[in-house]
C-alpha cells in the first residue's frame, strides 16, 4: 500500500518510521529542509523535502497521513481532498497498530496540557514502566508505538480538534472534552465546526467506557447528548457524579482526594484535577495513589508558571494562553495588580471577551502582529514591537506586590516557532534580570 505523509515534524516523521516497518511504501514531503532526510530514506522512506512536487498529486495513494497543523484548504492538501483519498492523522496509525493502548483522552479548548499531564502522572503511580503522557502534548502517539510494540500501556493523551477529524476509528476508554469556547477561527472556520470536531472524542465509545461531560458548559451540554457509552457528569459548581463535596474530591461515593492538597492555584485546576483523578480511578489507579500524585503535582510548563520574584515582583509564565478565555483563567488566578503581556499571531478569533475584565489589569503592554487590534480594545495599552520590548517596559513600570504575566491571547507563530519557545524566551529573559 502507498501512503504519503504530508509535514515532517515529530509526528510526522515517526508516522513514517512505523509505516515503514509495517511494510508500507511510504513517502514523506514537507515544505522545509528535512535535517534527518538520509537517515529516513535509510529506512526506505522516499523523502522530498523544501517543496511538494507535482509529481505528488498524480499517485494514486491508499491514504494519506497529514500534519495536524495545514488545514484541509490548504492548496496542496485540497487536491486530495477533492479526490476523496482517506486523510487520517498519525494518531489513528498508531492506534490501529496498537491495539494494546489503553488510551484516557483529553480534549477542549482550555485545560488540556495540565489534565493530560496530571492524567499521566497518577497513571505512573500504577504502572511506571508503561505509563505515558502523550499526543498533543508533545510526544507522538506513533513514535510510542514504535518504542513499545506489543507492550500493554496507559496514556493519557492530549488530543486537539485538528487531530480528532482525522481518526475516524480513535477509540478511548475514557474521555473528556474539558470546555468549549471560540478558538481556531482561522481553521475551521466556523465555531459549529470548531465544536463538532472537538465532540468527536466519544464517537467510538461504547458499553462500558466514560465520556466525562461538564455540566458547567453550556455548549457542552448542548451538544453531548445520544453519547453511547456511561456518562459521568462533573462540576465544580455543584453536585454532580464527580464534585467537590465537603472539602473533598468525590467521584460517586469515592473520595479521590483533599483539595487542600491541590498545590496548583485557580479554580480552573481544581477542575482539572477532578477530571485527571476521574479518568485514572477508570484507568485502575487507586485512590490512594491518586491521593499522592495530587499532593506531589506542582504543574506544567507555560501555563500560569512560576518563573521569580525579583523586587517584590512576581512574573508568570502563561504562554499556552492563546485564546481570551484562556487569558481570562489565568487573570482570575490572582489577587495582586497584574501587567499583562498579549500580542502575538491572529487566530481570527477576536478580543472583545476580554473587554469586561480590562479592570483587572493594571497595566497592558501589547506587541506583535495584533498589537493595533489589542490597542484599539484598551486605548490605554502601551504599544511596542516584540516580546522581549514588552518585558523590558514592564520591568521599568512595576513595582513592589505587581504581577508580569505573560498570557499573549494569540498564538506564537508571527515572532516564534511556537508557544513553547515564546515562554521559554520569556523565562530566560526574566531570570537574566538583575535586581535594581
Amino acid at each position: 500500500m502507498k501512503v504519503l505523509v504530508i509535514g515532517a515534524a515529530l509526528s510526522g516523521t515517526s508516522v513514517s518510521m512505523l509505516l515503514a516497518q509495517k511494510g508500507f511504501e511510504v513517502v514523506l514531503t514537507d515544505m522545509r529542509k528535512i535535517e534527518n532526510k538520509s537517515e529516513l530514506e535509510k529506512m526506505k522512506i522516499a523523502v522530498y523535502d523544501e517543496g511538494h512536487p507535482a509529481i505528488l498529486e498524480e499517485v494514486g495513494w491508499d491514504f494519506i497521513v497529514k500534519n495536524p497543523g495545514i488545514p484541509y484548504h490548504a492548496p496542496f492538501v485540497k487536491k486530495f481532498v477533492e479526490k476523496r483519498i482517506p486523510i487520517l492523522n498519525e494518531i489513528e496509525v498508531a492506534c490501529h497498530f496498537s491495539p494494546n493502548f489503553r488510551i484516557g483522552a483529553v480534549t477542549g479548548t482550555n485545560g488540556k496540557t495540565t489534565t493530560t499531564t496530571l492524567l499521566g502522572e497518577l497513571l505512573k503511580k500504577k504502572n511506571p514502566e508503561h505509563s505515558f503522557a502523550a499526543g498533543n502534548i508533545g510526544l507522538p502517539l506513533s513514535a510510542l508505538a514504535l518504542e513499545q510494540k506489543s507492550n500493554t500501556c496507559d496514556i493519557a493523551l492530549e488530543i486537539a480538534a485538528f487531530q480528532l477529524i482525522g481518526c475516524p476509528n480513535f477509540h478511548p476508554c475514557v474521555s473528556v472534552c474539558m470546555n468549549l469556547t471560540p478558538d481556531h477561527l482561522d481553521y475551521f472556520g466556523s465555531l459549529d465546526r470548531y465544536y463538532e470536531a472537538k465532540m468527536r472524542i466519544y464517537q467510538n465509545q461504547k458499553g462500558e467506557d466514560w465520556f466525562l461531560r461538564n455540566i458547567d458548559d453550556p455548549e457542552i451540554m448542548k451538544r453531548a447528548v445520544n453519547v453511547g457509552c456511561r456518562v459521568v457528569d462533573f462540576s465544580v459548581e455543584r453536585e454532580a457524579d464527580l464534585c467537590v463535596r465537603n472539602g473533598s474530591a468525590m467521584l460517586y461515593q469515592t473520595r479521590l482526594f483533599d483539595v487542600k492538597d491541590l498545590q496548583l492555584v485557580g479554580r480552573h485546576n481544581l477542575q482539572n484535577a477532578l477530571v485527571a483523578a476521574a479518568m485514572a480511578w477508570k484507568m485502575g489507579v487507586p485512590a490512594s495513589l491518586i491521593e499522592q500524585g495530587i499532593r506531589e503535582f506542582k504543574g506544567v510548563a507555560h501555563r500560569i508558571e512560576f518563573v521569580r520574584e525579583l523586587d517584590g515582583v512576581r512574573y508568570y509564565n502563561d504562554s499556552k494562553g492563546t485564546n481570551v478565555d484562556a487569558t481570562l483563567v489565568a487573570l482570575k488566578a490572582f489577587e495582586r495588580p497584574v501587567i499583562l503581556l498579549a500580542g502575538g499571531y491572529d487566530k481570527k478569533t477576536g478580543f472583545e471577551g476580554l473587554r469586561p475584565y480590562l479592570d483587572r489589569i493594571k497595566t497592558m503592554i501589547v506587541y506583535g502582529e495584533t498589537k493595533d487590534q489589542l490597542k484599539a480594545l484598551c486605548p490605554s495599552a502601551i504599544v511596542v514591537d516584540t516580546l522581549k520590548e514588552a518585558l523590558q517596559k514592564a520591568r521599568e513600570i512595576a513595582v513592589a506586590e505587581d504581577v508580569v504575566l505573560l498570557s499573549p491571547l494569540c498564538a506564537s507563530w508571527d515572532q516564534f516557532k511556537n508557544y513553547e519557545q515564546r515562554g521559554d524566551l520569556f523565562k530566560q529573559w526574566v531570570n537574566e534580570f538583575e535586581e535594581l
